[in-house]
């Protein structure tokens, strides 16, 4: 993220699309560093979480769930099963198609991930209050929820 203020044009330091795609990039390199160190990635997080919240599901629910690309879901999950975070089974109602179940181990290891986000959020957000940090976070939940509202 570029932090000298008078490097940047004036138009781009009051321009809030820039000043979000800069946090963002920012944001998106601590959390892969965290990630990385838990020996995970963002997908794995997504994956993880999206099982815990909605249970077991076929790998293109969990993909959707997750907002994840199909190709990109199975080379995860094999990821994921190698580590035993999650098991593949076979569905009884149609057996061309995996169930995805999170294991214990994934429990566990979504949970340790849980803390490695926070303390990225801590990272990320140390220059504004708590009030503040919950604003911020309310004002993007609306972006980003009026904008998923709006596509087709």
């Amino acid at each position: 993220m570029i932090t000298d203020d008078a490097r940047q044009p004036e138009r781009l330091r009051h321009a809030a699309s820039w000043l979000i795609n800069q946090a963002s990039a920012h944001s998106h390199r601590l959390v892969a560093d965290g990630f990385a160190a838990a020996g995970a990635r963002g997908y794995h997080y997504r994956l993880l979480a999206a099982l815990e919240e909605y249970g077991p599901a076929s790998q293109a629910d969990l993909g959707r769930r997750a907002a994840i690309d199909r190709s990109d879901v199975v080379a995860a999950l094999n990821e994921m099963a190698e580590g035993e975070f999650v098991e593949r089974a076979p569905d009884p109602a149609d057996r061309r198609r995996n169930i995805i179940t999170l294991t214990p181990a994934g429990r566990r290891h979504l949970h340790e991930l849980d803390r490695v986000l926070a303390g990225v959020q801590d990272e990320l957000l140390a220059p504004l209050s708590a009030p503040e940090r919950a604003r911020l976070t309310e004002l993007l939940t609306r972006i980003t929820d009026h904008h998923a509202r709006s596509r087709p």
